[in-house]
């Protein structure tokens, strides 16, 4: 039985040695665009052979951008943005399960960091988290899709969340194709097209920070000055400043037991702060607006009871609550 098991594996790692001795061989031939020029003489062949090379092109970390635009050239803005979502989506499939079953060491050194971030996001979202890095590229993609391997969402939901989300980007591509090739056959319609998937991109580009926000929204807890100093003395909260170490030992300074840790290091230092994750987090800065953002960070990572301090420690200052290491003020 166990014999069995290992074939589709087996299967997957000679298809991927097969491949890499072609391309060895082949080197000069991986123009994305001269490939795409030469789908035309296949005829009825042709959306197939779009459709597979885009996935290939995916598992080999080509850009994506390339196929979307030549999937809209060649076959416009319907049947293109769907050969293109069905070769994209193909090709995060492998690259999947070439991160699951057979590559996961590779995928660990070339995601470094950022893959623990990931992993935690699934373990406390699933698929949103999936829907959530489509929507908002906080990974790049080719290597998100290898990355997702390493995790315990199942193959249904990776797909599915992948298929849906992927569709706004895949969309705008396709219409820029399209316009493209309508604006060199003279039509005048080439600038609505345009207009179109510019409008589309402009929307994907606002995207993350209406993400955040409405993320930041649902979130969001708060924990007042007073609240927070009545708890001082008890040892089940965590408290953590995550300012920059100028800013915690400057004019405002900084709670005497609070941890400082700039909220660009966070992601870093995931795995450093695990051991909170029993106890209630309060989340420090300047205002509210920096600890706001690293409340979203670790809630993806899987912490449950984060809060932000409201006003922060100007508000904590205005309030006249004792701080530490605040540095010398001269006379305004």
């Amino acid at each position: 039985m166990t014999g069995w098991r290992i074939l589709p594996r087996l299967a997957l790692a000679v298809a991927i040695a097969g491949a890499a001795i072609w391309l060895a061989l082949n080197q000069d031939s991986l123009d994305p665009a001269r490939i795409e020029s030469s789908i035309r003489d296949l005829g009825p062949w042709g959306p197939v052979g779009h459709v597979v090379l885009f996935a290939v092109g995916t598992v080999l970390f080509l850009p994506g951008a390339v196929f979307g635009l030549a999937g809209g050239l060649l076959f416009g803005p319907l049947w293109g943005t769907i050969l293109n979502l069905i070769g994209a989506t193909l090709g995060a499939i492998a690259a999947f399960l070439v991160g699951r079953y057979l590559a996961g060491d590779w995928v660990r050194r070339r995601a470094g960091p950022r893959l623990e971030r990931l992993v935690a996001g699934v373990e406390a979202e699933g698929w949103r988290f999936v829907a959530f890095v489509r929507l908002v590229p906080l990974f790049p993609f080719n290597l998100s899709n290898y990355a997702f391997g390493l995790t315990r969402i199942s193959l249904t939901h990776y797909v599915l969340a992948t298929l849906v989300c992927m569709l706004p980007g895949t969309l705008a591509f396709t219409w820029l194709g399209h316009a493209g090739r309508e604006a060199a056959a003279g039509n005048s319609t080439a600038i609505r097209y345009a207009l179109i998937a510019l409008a589309l991109l402009a929307a994907i580009a606002f995207l993350p920070r209406l993400m955040r926000r409405l993320r930041g929204r649902e979130e969001t807890r708060w924990i007042e000055v007073d609240e927070l100093a009545n708890r001082l003395e008890a040892s089940d909260i965590a408290v953590i400043d995550v300012r920059g170490p100028d800013e915690f030992i400057g004019p405002l300074g900084h709670i005497a037991i609070a941890s400082s840790m700039p909220i660009g290091a966070l992601p870093q230092r995931l795995t450093e702060i695990k051991a909170l994750k029993d106890k209630p987090v309060i989340l420090v800065c300047g205002t509210d607006k920096r600890s706001a953002s690293a409340a979203a960070l670790l809630l993806g990572a899987g912490f449950r009871d984060v809060r932000v301090l409201h006003g922060g420690m100007e508000q904590w200052n205005r309030s006249g609550l004792p701080v530490n290491d605040r540095a010398a003020v001269g006379p305004a």
